[in-house]
């Protein structure tokens, strides 16, 4: 099982930008745990961080014309107006599972990109990340086995 996980926009400071929401694992930090926990599942992950949309939008398109299995993605600094993002997503074959350390509904902002989503996991500090990686290994489990 192959996964791609997108971070957006301000993520590679992660650990340094706004702790006091954020928390203050690093990028790096997170990247290592998350490859540790893929592992443990039989999992593939590749992790890209982006500042910049079309970046990411043209490393969805690559990983689904290579048949990923499935994309987790931080929208980050591209929630607010990432149309491109969400235009992607509703056009690849793989399931996306959207993720946010915070829960970015009691802050006030709604996100452009989690219609594309099959679901959201949002709240949970870097947790987010491994609730996620664990909901997308078992939704695509689930579907192979039917």
């Amino acid at each position: 099982m192959r996964l791609l996980l997108i971070q957006g926009a301000n993520m590679e400071y992660l650990g340094r930008r706004q702790p006091e929401l954020y928390g203050t694992t690093t990028a790096k930090e997170l990247d290592a745990a998350l490859r540790r926990h893929a592992k443990g599942l039989g999992v593939d992950l590749e992790i890209l961080y982006t500042n910049t949309e079309g970046e990411a939008v043209s490393a969805i398109y690559r990983a689904d014309r290579d048949k990923i299995d499935g994309v987790l993605f931080n929208p980050a600094g591209f929630l607010h107006a990432g149309h491109a993002l969400r235009d992607c997503l509703r056009s690849i074959s793989a399931p996306a599972i959207e993720i946010h350390i915070t829960n970015i509904e009691k802050r006030g902002y709604g996100s452009v990109t989690a219609e594309a989503a099959i679901g959201m996991i949002a709240g949970f500090g870097v947790d987010s990340y491994v609730l996620a990686l664990e909901a997308m290994v078992t939704r695509l489990r689930r579907t192979a086995k039917a």
